[in-house]
This record gives C-alpha cells, sequence and structure tokens, in this order.
C-alpha cells in the first residue's frame, strides 16, 4: 500500500504579524502553543525556528516519556487544537481527519456509518490521538488482522521543524523519490516533525466478535496452542497470552464467529479452552489492555522477536527478575513476537539491573526493545535504547535532512542520534 511520497511548501496567510508565537513561562517552564489550524500550526513553527526554540509535540500525553528523555522543550506544541473530521468518503471506505482527534471520538463517528478504523491500543482508553498513536508506533492486539495505523494511512500532512507543509500520499503535487514520509514517523517520538493531519483507509464494523479463552499456559503451551490456531483455517484478528492465559478473537457474522470459536476449542493444542459469555469478552480484552500500559511505578518494555524465542526469554526474564528483587510478568501478541514487561515492586536500582540485563538477552536473539513507562530513578541507572541498530546511519542522516537544528525532541533517540 506504499505510495509514492511527495511534498511541497505551502504559504501560510497571513503576515508575521497575525502569526501565533511562542510566549515564555516566566517560571522557567516550557511555553506551549495550541494551533487550531494547519496554518497556525505551520505560523507557530516558523516562529519558533527563527527563535531557535526546541519542541515537543503532544497530544493526549500517553507517551510522552516513551524512548529516551527529551533533554530540553522550549516550546510544547499542543495537537488537541486540532481535532476536526476532514472528510468521510463512506463509499471509498476513506476519512481524512486531522491529528488531534482522540482515536475514541472518531471511532464514535464512525460507528453510524458501519465502519471502524480497526486500532485497538491500549492507550485509546486514556484518550490517544491519532497522531500520538501513529509517532508512538502504539498498536494492538488485532494488528494481526489489520496491522498497525501505519499501515492505515493512505496519506498524510506533516509540518517539519521550520514550518514546512509536507503532504505524503493522496493529492500530491512534487515527487519526493524514495520516502514514504508517513511511515518514517511512525514510532518516531516527534523527533523528525509534527503529524496534522490523516488521510485514513477504514473497515466495516464487525458484525459479531467471539473470544476463545485457554487458561493455565507456561510460555511453551501458549506457543503451541498459538501456532495451532495459526496454521488453521479459523482466522483469528487477535492472539494474545497474558501469562496467564491464551485469548483468541474472532470478527465475522454471529454465525461464523460462533462456529470458529466452537472449532478452536476442538483443536487438540486448546484442549479445554471455552469461549468466554457476553458479558465476559469485553472485560477480558480490558484487563488485557490495563496490563499492557502498567502503573504508576512500573517499568514497561515493548520487545520485538521471532515468536518462537518467547519460552526462552520469559524464562530469562523470571530469572533476572527474581535476582533484582523485582516481579515480572509479560504480555505477548504471540503470534507475532510482539511482547510487552511489566517489571513492578523492589528499587530502582532492580528495576534497570533487569532492564538492561533482558533487553540484552532480547538483542542477542535478533530482537529490539523499547523503554516506555519507567519507575522513577531507572533513566539515572540504564540507558534508554540498547545497540545502536545498522538503520541508524540512514536515520541520523533523515534527521539532518529534516531537522538539521535538532529541535524536535532532542535527545529522544540518544544516543543513536
Amino acid at each position: 500500500m506504499t505510495e509514492e511520497s511527495q511534498a511541497l511548501r505551502e504559504d501560510v496567510p497571513g503576515g508575521p504579524e497575525n502569526r501565533p508565537g511562542p510566549g515564555s513561562g516566566s517560571d522557567g517552564s516550557p511555553s506551549r502553543v495550541r494551533p487550531t489550524s494547519l496554518a497556525e500550526t505551520a505560523a507557530a513553527l516558523e516562529t519558533a525556528a527563527a527563535e531557535q526554540q526546541s519542541l515537543l509535540f503532544t497530544g493526549a500525553g500517553t507517551a510522552l516519556d516513551w524512548g529516551a528523555p527529551v533533554t530540553r522543550t522550549d516550546l510544547v506544541v499542543e495537537t488537541g487544537g486540532l481535532d476536526r473530521l476532514i472528510s468521510h468518503a463512506a463509499e471509498d471506505w476513506t476519512v481524512g481527519v486531522e491529528a488531534g482527534m482522540p482515536l475514541a471520538r472518531l471511532q464514535e463517528q464512525l460507528a453510524p456509518a458501519g465502519q471502524w478504523l480497526p486500532v485497538d491500543a491500549p492507550t485509546a482508553k486514556a484518550g490517544a490521538t491519532l497522531g500520538g498513536l501513529l509517532a508512538g508506533g502504539d498498536v494492538g492486539p488485532r494488528r494481526l488482522k489489520y496491522g498497525g495505523l501505519s499501515d492505515l494511512v493512505i496519506g498524510a500532512t506533516l509540518v517539519l521543524a521550520d514550518g514546512t507543509v509536507v503532504r505524503t500520499g493522496g493529492d500530491v503535487i512534487k515527487n519526493v523519490a524514495g520516502y514514504d514520509l508517513a511511515k518514517l514517523m511512525a514510532g518516531s517520538f516527534g523527533a523528525f516533525g509534527m503529524v496534522a493531519r490523516l488521510n485514513l483507509r477504514v473497515h466495516p464494523l464487525p458484525e459479531s466478535t467471539t473470544t476463545l479463552a485457554l487458561a493455565a499456559l507456561d510460555a511453551g503451551q501458549a506457543l503451541t496452542a498459538a501456532r495451532a490456531v495459526m496454521r488453521s483455517p479459523l482466522e483469528p484478528v487477535a492472539v494474545e497470552w497474558d501469562g496467564e492465559r491464551l485469548l483468541i478473537r474472532f470478527h465475522g457474522t454471529e454465525d461464523s464467529t460462533a462456529a470458529r470459536g466452537r472449532l478452536g476449542a476442538e483443536l487438540p493444542e486448546l484442549a479445554g479452552a471455552r469461549v468466554l459469555d457476553a458479558d465476559e469478552e469485553e472485560p477480558a480484552w480490558e484487563a488485557h489492555a490495563a496490563k499492557i500500559a502498567g502503573e504508576e511505578g512500573d517499568t514497561v518494555l515493548r520487545a520485538a522477536t521471532r515468536p518462537a524465542r518467547l519460552p526462552a526469554l520469559h524464562a530469562k526474564l523470571q530469572e533476572l527478575a527474581e535476582g533484582s528483587g523485582v516481579r515480572a510478568a509479560i504480555v505477548s501478541g504471540i503470534a507475532q513476537g510482539l511482547h510487552t514487561v511489566v517489571l513492578r515492586g523492589g528499587e530502582a536500582e532492580g528495576h534497570a539491573a533487569a532492564l538492561t540485563a533482558w533487553r540484552q538477552a532480547v538483542h542477542e536473539s535478533d530482537g529490539s526493545v523499547t523503554l516506555r513507562r519507567r519507575r522513577e530513578g531507572v533513566d539515572a541507572r540504564a540507558e534508554s535504547w540498547g545497540p545502536a541498530p545498522a538503520t541508524t546511519p540512514l536515520l541520523r542522516s533523515l534527521k539532518q535532512q529534516f531537522d538539521p537544528d535538532d529541535r524536535c525532541a532532542p535527545g529522544r533517540f540518544a544516543p543513536w542520534f
């Protein structure tokens, strides 16, 4: 679905005297600006560039502490004023929306047409915005079927650090060969610029949903059961293990989801599984999302590995946690090899030690780890990022091109760039 990316520089209406500019906090705190249009956003960033101010973009603030700590912030750009539904072509299954709109509100606006954006990120309940979800690379269990938000983007409007407005996909003017800028923004944590608008592909709301639960599993048993489901013709939309049970979700008509739940329970590897009652299903997934999000005082890691690595990495995690005096839990999108680890209790030293050692084990297994939430004191004792990936020189080059003065979320990917 990748399209050629194209860019243009747009003139912002009004002279400098009409453009919003950052103020200065009397207590030394960062200034804040809340633009309500693309023109205001571009003008604010152009003014900030003239004053060499560092920038931090924020929507609902659900992922502000992900990655490495930002080293300085002169101006906070709040995207909550950019929250309009621009267009909805229901017959074409597309929607245009400003990036400050919360995902939950977009779902409400799409529902009357029998449509939805198939994104179920755990931060959605906390008000996560579409721009924040893209920049944070946040995904939920149904990524197995629908992909992440970046896979649903068919066009985007971005504002770079100097106020340049860039469009990728959709109605394009000038070709920028080789760049898919929406993909670049996915998981960038605002380090390359700000997402202002998104054109998205939507899907029909499922008529019915059924969840099959298999309890009391260890990692090896969960992996075996997950493989059996994925090899079957049952086509689940989510297969997740929360350390205690395997949850398998199906979408479709009422008859088809009921039949697939029943057939799944008959697989030998899923002996003992049961279909959750209607009043159990959503609470089960809400509890699952809460485990991924963690709580105040937790340290939360997100890892990507080959699915087969899970049993060994889970055993290593338990060993490290015990030796560090912390409790560790893992929630795994087991069919995709996407794992969330939550460290709880103990002291910051224990969190830092377990984090560092487990991340090393993941990297030795050809995986990657992102530090999300962390307990106070962890940043002083552990690196936020592990070994630099092979793509680091390319990322540095792109950073230099799009933000040569390093003003967008400076330090977020330190020491990589």
